[in-house]
């Protein structure tokens, strides 16, 4: 390991301003007027990974954006890993919230500021920087497959299709993944647990135009107003989703289960100062560590209709829309959540109004075991370089290809990431630690090393 620390030591400026011209590409999925960035960022992606060392690397067409793809085979009897990743991004608006710009990075305060720092160019890019360590040192213990997507922030639609095509070229002993984040830097975590997802979009039509509210106010029903009493519904006085059957399939924790995630360290004063909040506003019965990771939810991530330019306009609008996403635990299932939601927002809806629910996209939650070698080699390795053993710990994000991996591929995943909750990812301002970026190609090597050996 001294020589792949000294590489990476040596070529530590490189390795940041290579960073930095991935971060520059607005490579965000969700816009078509971005297409020719993402194309660009996956061309970049191809580039990096040859000069690395790795062969076969090629940009696999799908539907949607290319998935990136390389491998390195030094012995078949060894251990192989596949290394999962995105190069997409989110979108970076509201711009005018950032402090600067989204796809100009700068370090301030030790921390690269861009949009897709920390989810995912910064940690995906580090097992693209590890893996180029161990080979120009000759220190690479294991098989590697690099499997890099464009489509991750718009629901990864078309990586199922290519996983469900490649098994063989895609066979693997573990999948390793860098997009979850660390308790603190000083507290080392491996992420156990993921939610799965369901999100959809809905639309509230009343009148057949916009209509004047003094001539028809209170005689028409208003969408917006529906609509509101409509979500407000859907929760009740204990933030306890309303939605019949919701909670029919979700696997309670026993209580030393919970006791265990109350070990966790967390202060909710500190919680509440950051976010600059005067209290936590979960459901009932349960901690916010638990809220966050264990318990599903229901929330709007957008609502809009009528008029909202400047000045006044006295309208009744046509339409109301929003867009709700339900974090799921296990075994709650997205497709038969989708649904629920769906029959149970017909149902509460009055025939002033006509509804709609288009689902956009989901995922399966997951749990990961950590009796397995795999999990053994990534602890140990946090070991070496964070000095203390990782903490399991269940997320609260979404990554649905973890269970893809699993169905198709039989794989169980590492979630071994190095952020941190508090680097603002979909946010304005959204960063990523200068320390997380070389701990985390620090680390990478060593987990091949253990995984090897196990």
């Amino acid at each position: 390991m001294e020589k792949i620390n000294e590489y990476i030591e040596n070529n530590r400026e490189r390795f940041l301003e290579e960073l930095f011209e991935l971060l520059r590409i607005p490579s965000v999925s969700a816009d078509p007027q971005f297409n020719d960035d993402v194309r660009r960022a996956a061309e970049m992606v191809q580039q990096r990974l040859v000069e690395a060392g790795a062969e076969n690397v090629e940009i696999c067409e799908t539907e949607g954006h290319p998935i990136v793809y390389g491998d390195k085979i030094i012995d078949p009897s060894k251990p192989t890993v596949l290394v999962y990743g995105h190069y997409d991004v989110q979108p970076a608006d509201p711009i005018e919230l950032w402090t600067s710009p989204p796809f100009e990075p700068v370090i301030k305060d030790g921390n690269i500021f861009a949009r897709g720092s920390a989810d995912d160019k910064g940690q995906f890019y580090m097992h693209v920087k590890a893996f180029e360590a161990m080979v120009k040192t000759g220190n690479l213990d294991c098989n590697v497959k690099f499997m890099i997507e464009g489509e991750e922030e718009v629901g990864s639609d078309n990586l199922g299709i290519f996983v469900h095509d490649n098994k063989e070229r895609l066979a693997a002993d573990v999948v390793l993944v860098s997009d979850t984040s660390l308790i603190a830097n000083d507290i080392p975590s491996i992420s156990v647990g993921l939610r799965g997802l369901s999100y959809v979009e809905v639309e509230v039509t009343g009148p057949n135009r916009d209509l004047h509210s003094g001539v028809y106010g209170g005689a028409v029903g208003n969408p917006i107003n529906i609509l509101a009493k409509m979500i407000a519904s859907m929760t009740d006085e204990n933030n306890h989703i309303t939605i019949p059957g919701f909670y029919d399939k979700v696997v309670n924790l026993s209580d030393a289960e919970r006791a265990e995630m109350a070990q966790i360290p967390f202060s909710q004063e500190e919680y509440q100062n950051e976010l600059q909040i005067g209290e936590t506003y979960g459901e009932k019965g349960y901690t916010v560590l638990e809220q966050t990771s264990i318990r599903p939810t229901l929330d709007v991530n957008g609502i809009w209709g009528g008029y909202t330019g400047e000045g006044a306009k006295t309208v009744l609008p046509s339409k109301a829309f929003a867009k709700i996403s339900m974090r799921l635990v296990p075994d709650q299932q997205t497709d038969e959540i989708t649904e629920l939601f769906r029959n149970h927002f017909k149902a509460i809806a009055p025939p002033a109004v006509k509804v709609e629910v288009r689902p956009h996209h989901g995922g399966q939650p997951a749990v990961i075991p950590t009796n397995f070698p795999a999990y053994q080699a990534a602890s140990q390795a946090m070991v070496d370089t964070f000095g203390k053993k990782p903490i399991p710990q269940r997320g609260g994000g979404s990554i649905p290809i973890v269970a893809l991996f699993e169905e198709a591929l039989g794989l169980k995943t590492i979630l071994m990431g190095f952020g941190l909750d508090t680097d603002d990812i979909h946010s304005p301002d959204e960063h990523y630690g200068v320390f997380n970026y070389f701990k985390g190609i620090e680390t990478i090597p060593r987990f091949y090393h253990h995984l090897a050996r196990q």
